[in-house]
């Protein structure tokens, strides 16, 4: 039996990660943290999330919540994904983050030197259909000559905070890197994603659409436009818990790993899904 900690108990994924976790017999959430001043701090995690008493009460104390638990799950915000990677690699414990928002340029070091001491994994989305549309991707976008233009589409609900999705960059990294021997975005076209500036398309650039609107849980396509002809591939969440679950059995596969760099590719294609 794994014990897992849930960092952001909270929020929607966090309340997902709770319901879910009661649908599987081989992970228990163990300890629950909540950021400094929550209205959820001292209740019980199962109750907060609709799904039961649990026993396990909630606290803003992370360091003591990773104490008595063999991996932590990240979803609470990108402002805190610092802080809480520190803490994960000062008691030596894998960390899964599946938040998305953190500046990401800046905390790559941080990434780096975690995974020497600790398993971790870094996943804008959980999704296991997101994991197989990602290679999808790279591979259409590597066969494809270069007169396809690459477009992300990508459709949240109202309250999503950053946009494009991290979800939609990494699509757009995965087109790049098929496009490009494995070279990733530009900075310029990672700064085009978020302020698209007027005028015609350029050569070679992938481009960025965003929705933000209602409830939607996660709309995401990319459109390869040939002449004459188009190809999208394409991936619809009508469930947060397809996440809860796919972050589940991740963080179950992880907290067995050695020290490292991982991603969902990773554990997608080590054969372990469940």
């Amino acid at each position: 039996m794994i014990r897992a900690a849930i960092i952001g108990i909270s929020g929607r994924m966090g309340h997902a990660l709770v319901r879910a976790a009661g649908e599987r017999s081989d992970i228990r959430i163990t300890a629950a943290v909540a950021s400094r001043g929550s209205s959820s701090i001292g209740r019980d995690a199962g109750e907060l999330a609709d799904a039961g008493k649990t026993g396990v009460t909630v606290t803003d104390e992370l360091a003591k919540a990773l104490v008595d638990v063999d991996v932590a799950i990240d979803f609470s915000n990108g402002s805190a994904t610092a802080g809480n990677l520190a803490a994960c690699r000062a008691a030596r414990r894998p960390l899964l983050i599946g938040t998305t928002g953190y500046p990401a340029v800046e905390l790559a070091s941080q990434f780096d030197a975690a995974a020497r001491e600790i398993a971790l994994l870094v996943a804008s989305n959980t999704s296991v259909g997101i994991t197989l549309l990602e290679a999808l991707v790279r591979t259409a976008a590597q066969a494809l000559p270069a007169t396809f233009d690459i477009e992300v589409f990508e459709a949240h609900h109202r309250m999503k905070r950053d946009a494009p999705s991290g979800t939609a960059l990494t699509l757009g990294e995965a087109a790049a890197a098929g496009r490009r021997d494995g070279q990733g975005l530009r900075p310029d076209e990672l700064a085009a994603a978020r302020a698209r500036p007027p005028g015609p398309r350029g050569e070679g650039d992938i481009g960025f659409a965003v929705v933000r609107g209602g409830d939607i849980v996660g709309e995401h396509s990319v459109l390869f436009a040939g002449p004459g002809e188009r190809i999208t591939l394409s991936h619809s969440a009508t469930d947060r818990a397809v996440f809860a679950r796919g972050a589940l059995a991740a963080a179950r596969w992880l907290a067995g790993r050695p020290p490292g760099r991982f991603s969902m590719r990773d554990f997608i294609f080590a054969g372990s899904k469940t």
